[in-house]
């Protein structure tokens, strides 16, 4: 590397001035820094996936999430559950389970918290954002 010159300008901010070449290193060295960042991050999510802290969903169902599909049907799909086995593990209804997928109900904040426990889920998980919600029949 070449010496670096520094210099404070006018204002009172400090500069270096380095040739292109050290630039370049730099550049260069950075962008292998996010590269192990990124590979360690990588490593970590594929150990807490190993430990089951983490799971991996495939783009089918992030992709219906993403189009505004109801959640709480999405996501029993994704477990494999009947609407039938969910209302029964939920302790409700399998016509409260259609009427919330449907977005005929909203549903109570316990029956949500139920539907949550059972599909091993956060209660944000099962709550349509607003312009995600399905809209209702009149």
């Amino acid at each position: 590397m070449n010496t670096p010159v520094s210099f404070t300008t006018p204002n009172g901010e400090e500069m270096v001035l380095l040739s292109r070449s050290d630039y370049n290193m730099l550049i260069k060295q950075s962008e292998l820094v996010e590269d192990l960042e990124d590979l360690l991050a990588v490593k970590a999510y594929e150990s807490r996936v190993a430990a089951g802290e983490e799971e991996r969903v495939p783009a089918e169902f992030v992709d219906r999430l993403i189009n505004g599909e109801h959640p709480v049907r999405v996501w029993r799909e994704f477990r494999g559950l009947s609407a039938k086995d969910l209302a029964a593990a939920a302790g409700i209804s399998t016509a409260y389970i259609s009427e919330i997928e449907t977005g005929k109900k909203e549903g109570s904040i316990s029956v949500l918290k139920a539907i949550a426990r059972v599909l091993r889920l956060d209660l944000d998980d099962v709550v349509p954002t607003r312009d995600e919600a399905p809209a209702k029949d009149d």
